[in-house]
């Protein structure tokens, strides 16, 4: 029981990474249609700007997580600007898919040279050792993860229920077209969007690195499964999303331990096409009709 709980606690940790970044997917669907398949490496970004600062400068950790999640917002702005922007111009609606996977592998490459291939230990800050919760062995760190992942949903969700920015962020996804005749600049709000999504990831990669190592191909499978849990719980639902990830982060732990980590992966992968057969639009997703 004991190690079940372990591995319940780890699992819920990685499951909110993956809702973190899944969110990020959430906030540019809901403003422009369009998806950034490069949440992966925004992450990565982050997780490395934040081992610079941290361990090449010196630099403070809690100082560094506000410096990462400004640099999150400045790349996911200018992917908005180069790579979607333009297709969304043209209503190209395959130009952005490309432009945003193009982009994630160019931010890989750069990484690569500057960081190397290696991965790389972020130094923790908290301390390593393991407490007692309930009867069993969690770290700190896992902790501080599901805390942060949390206040950083709760805090897009107030910003956007309470703050004038915010519901002009919630009028462009109910009504692009009607935001626009209201005055509400969308071309921003669909930058904002951007930028926000890669804040979203760039804060998960700083959180996440402590707990595992750090490099250029960091971002790309936690990029895919993030994917996987925005369309299992649907990408209308901020809700869904964190049972998704929750959902998802266990399954991989359980089957890591019970069965072999060589199947770690298979849980998930069949939870999304039962979900995608029964209800396409996700666990707590709504369908849209739309008149043509």
């Amino acid at each position: 029981m004991e190690i079940l709980l372990q591995l319940i606690y780890s699992g819920i940790a990685l499951g909110m990474i993956y809702a973190v970044i899944a969110f990020g997917y959430q906030l540019t669907f809901a403003t422009s249609d369009t998806l950034n398949f490069g949440q992966g490496e925004a992450l990565m970004l982050g997780a490395l700007f934040g081992l610079t600062l941290v361990d090449g400068m010196g630099l403070n950790y809690w100082l560094a997580i506000p410096l990462v999640c400004l640099f999150g917002l400045v790349q996911g702005a200018l992917v908005e600007r180069i790579g979607v922007r333009p297709a969304i111009k043209i209503k190209s609606e395959f130009g952005w898919i490309m432009s945003t996977i193009a982009l994630g592998i160019i931010f890989k490459n750069v990484a690569e040279n500057i960081w190397g291939r290696d991965d790389l230990r972020f130094p923790s800050p908290l301390d390593e050792s393991p407490i007692k919760l309930f009867g069993a062995n969690v770290l700190p760190m896992e902790l501080l993860v599901i805390g942060g992942a949390l206040f950083m949903m709760l805090a897009v969700e107030f910003f956007n229920r309470k703050t004038i920015y915010g519901k002009a962020v919630v009028a462009t996804f109910n009504d692009r077209d009607a935001a626009k005749l209201m005055g509400i600049n969308t071309g921003l709000v669909i930058t904002f969007s951007y930028a926000m999504s890669s804040l979203t990831a760039a804060f998960a990669g700083i959180l996440i690195a402590p707990l595992t190592l750090t490099g250029a191909t960091m971002g790309s499978v936690l990029g895919l499964k993030a994917f996987a849990v925005a369309i299992i719980g649907g990408l209308t639902s901020g809700m869904g999303i964190v049972v998704g990830g929750i959902l998802l982060g266990i399954a991989e732990t359980t089957t890591g331990f019970y069965i072999s980590t060589g199947y770690k992966d298979v849980p998930g992968l069949v939870l999304l096409l039962m979900v995608l057969a029964v209800k396409p639009a996700g666990l707590f997703g709504k369908t849209a009709i739309k008149k043509v």
